[in-house]
C-alpha cells in the first residue's frame, strides 16, 4: 500500500513538474520575449496559468464528481491541451531555426508569437470542426481467399475508440447508432475503447447501444480505456444492452459451409490494468483450420500475435489515426499499423481512425469513421 501510494505520488509530481515547465515555457517565449506591455502580459499570464490548472483539475473533477461535472472544465482543458502540442512542437522548430540563422530580438519574438498563434489557432479550429462532424461511413472490401461463397458480400461495420465521457455523451451515441442500423449490417463490432468513466457515472449515455441491431449480432472487445474505467463492470453492462463480449474466445457465425469463425481478446494491455490478460491461444484454441477466422483485437500491434495464429482478418481501432497532425509520426513510433488497411503474408489488418476522440476534441487529418466492411472470397487485392 505505500509502495503504491509512493508511485502515485511520484507520477504526480513529474506530472506537475512537466505542465508547469511547459507552460513557463510558453511564457517565456510567448510573453516575456514578446515584451508584451501592461495589461495584456498579465492577462495572457493569467490565462496560461488558469488553462493550465484546468488540465489538472479535470481529471480530478471527472473521477470524484462525474463526466457532467467535470464537461464545463473539460472543453477548455482539453483545448488547450491540443493547443499545448502544437505550442511545444512550433516553439522548438522556431528555436531551433532561429539558434541556426542567429535570429533573436523583440521584433522576431513578437513576429513569430503573432505567426505560430495565428497557424495554431487556425489549425484548432479546422480540428474541432471536424471532430465535432457526424463520423462518416468508411467502405472498404476485403478479400479473403477462403471465404465462403454462401456469404460473399458479408458486411460487418466497425465502430471504434467511441469514448464516450465527459465530452462525448448521449447524444453522440444516439446518432452513431441510427447511422449503424441504417446500414443494415450482418455483423456489428466494437473493437474497444467505448467509455472512459465508471459504470457509476456513465450507465446510462450509452444506454442508446441497446438499439443498435445487426442480422448475426453485435460484438465488442474490451480496449485499453475499458480497462482504466473497470472493464468487468462496463462488460456485464454491455451484455445487458444485448451486445456479445468476446474475452479471449471464438463464436460461429452462420453454419454449415455458409459460416466463419469470430474470435475477440481483451486488450493486450488488459493484464497490467485489471488482472485479466490478453490470450490469443485461447481465442484460438481448438480452431482446425477449415474456417476463416476474424479476429476483434482493440490494439493493432496484436496483429503479429494473429496471424502467427492463422487469423485471416483482424479488426482493430486505438490509434485514431493520429487524431491530429503529425500526432501519427508519434504513433508509429509504437506500431507501423496506424489506419487503414495491411497485408502480411495470408493476414490482413484493418485499423479503423475511430469513431469517437480521446482527449481534445480535435480532428486534424484523421476524421473519424464508422467503418462497413464487405467480405468476399478471392485474392486480396
Amino acid at each position: 500500500m505505500r509502495l503504491t501510494i509512493a508511485r502515485l505520488l511520484f507520477a504526480v509530481s513529474i506530472f506537475m513538474l512537466v505542465i508547469g515547465g511547459a507552460h513557463y515555457y510558453f511564457l517565456r517565449r510567448l510573453v516575456f520575449d514578446t515584451a508584451l506591455p501592461s495589461p495584456w502580459s498579465e492577462l495572457a499570464m493569467a490565462a496560461v496559468a488558469t488553462l493550465g490548472a484546468s488540465m489538472i483539475a479535470h481529471p480530478v473533477v471527472d473521477r470524484v464528481f462525474g463526466p457532467r461535472a467535470a464537461a464545463p472544465i473539460g472543453w477548455p482543458s482539453y483545448i488547450w491541451m491540443a493547443a499545448c502540442f502544437y505550442l511545444l512542437l512550433g516553439l522548438w522548430a522556431s528555436d531551433a531555426v532561429m539558434a541556426l540563422l542567429g535570429l533573436g530580438g523583440v521584433e522576431v519574438a513578437r513576429a513569430r508569437a503573432v505567426g505560430l498563434t495565428g497557424i495554431i489557432g487556425l489549425a484548432l479550429l479546422v480540428g474541432f470542426v471536424s471532430a465535432l462532424r457526424p463520423p462518416a461511413v468508411r467502405r472498404i472490401e476485403v478479400r479473403i481467399p477462403n471465404w465462403p461463397e454462401a456469404l460473399d458480400g458479408f458486411r460487418i461495420v466497425q465502430m471504434s475508440d467511441i469514448h464516450i465521457g465527459s465530452l462525448i455523451r448521449r447524444r453522440f451515441a444516439e446518432r452513431i447508432v441510427a447511422r449503424c442500423n441504417a446500414l443494415d449490417p450482418d455483423l456489428l463490432a466494437i473493437t474497444g475503447d467505448l467509455v472512459d468513466g465508471s459504470l457509476h457515472h456513465l450507465q446510462e449515455d450509452v444506454a442508446p447501444f441497446g438499439n443498435l441491431r445487426a442480422r448475426h449480432g453485435v460484438f465488442f472487445v474490451t480496449g485499453n480505456h475499458d480497462h482504466y474505467s473497470g472493464a468487468s463492470g462496463w462488460v456485464r453492462r454491455v451484455t445487458e444492452l444485448g451486445m456479445r463480449p468476446l474475452r479471449n474466445e471464438r463464436v460461429t457465425i452462420g453454419n454449415g459451409e455458409g459460416a466463419f469463425e469470430l474470435a475477440g481478446v481483451d486488450d493486450i494491455s488488459s493484464r497490467r490494468v485489471d488482472g485479466r490478460g490478453y490470450d490469443m491461444r485461447a481465442a484460438m484454441a481448438a480452431w482446425d483450420g477449415a474456417r476463416p477466422v476474424v479476429l476483434l483485437s482493440h490494439d493493432p500491434r496484436s496483429f503479429e500475435h494473429a496471424r502467427k495464429h492463422g487469423v485471416h482478418l483482424q479488426l482493430s481501432g486505438h490509434t485514431h489515426g493520429g487524431q491530429m497532425w503529425p500526432f501519427s509520426w508519434f504513433v508509429r513510433m509504437q506500431t507501423r499499423y496506424v489506419a487503414g488497411r495491411y497485408q502480411v503474408g495470408d493476414s490482413q489488418l484493418y485499423v479503423s481512425r475511430g469513431t469517437g476522440y480521446w482527449g481534445p476534441p480535435i480532428r486534424l487529418l484523421a476524421p473519424a469513421e464508422i467503418t462497413e466492411l464487405t467480405l468476399r472470397p478471392g485474392t486480396p487485392n
